[in-house]
């Protein structure tokens, strides 16, 4: 029996035309759900403002998806020759740290950016690793995602070893 599950970049190209306006509207009730997602390249954001998902995803190249609850976000801080860091504490402390250029750029000359707009107020629904391509495509007119890292801690010691390691711009 194989999965028949849209992947991440067909639901994209579902919600989106070619142009990045958003698409027809829904004509079932599943359909409804995902045209709240107002989508660019780098990350997808839930556009009424009364609307906040539970979790963020993270979605990498391979076409794995690792998602945290917003009630586990703690401080993150952004450093535009770093990236993010973001601080989950759950069970375990976890770091994702991303990367990319003009991260706190809107999408689409519009309000919201990953930063501010986006992730402060907790309407960020996914955010995606980009391909080659698509970083290409966006150039500098938007956010664009290189990487995203995530890393599991069970002590603050392991924790500064590996920002030191990898991420010293966030080390104070």
């Amino acid at each position: 029996m194989t999965d028949e599950k849209p992947t991440h970049q067909e639901r994209l190209k579902k919600i989106l035309h070619s142009h990045g306006k958003a698409a027809n509207p829904p004509k079932n009730e599943a359909d409804a759900e995902e045209a709240e997602i107002s989508c660019g390249g780098a990350f997808g954001y839930l556009r009424g403002i009364k609307d906040h998902p539970g979790a963020v995803e993270f979605r990498f190249r391979d076409g794995n998806s690792a998602w945290f609850p917003y009630a586990w976000l703690g401080p993150w801080r952004y450093n535009p020759s770093e990236g993010l860091l973001l601080k989950f504490s759950g069970d375990l402390v976890y770091l994702v740290l991303i990367r990319g250029s003009n991260l706190d750029k809107p999408l689409n000359e519009g309000a919201i950016n990953l930063t501010t707009g986006g992730l402060q107020r907790n309407r960020v629904v996914w955010i995606r690793e980009m391909s080659k391509e698509d970083i290409r495509q966006v150039g500098d007119t938007g956010p664009t995602i290189d990487s995203i890292r995530v890393e599991e801690f069970e002590s603050q010691a392991a924790l500064k070893e590996w920002v030191g390691k990898n991420a010293p711009g966030f080390l104070r």
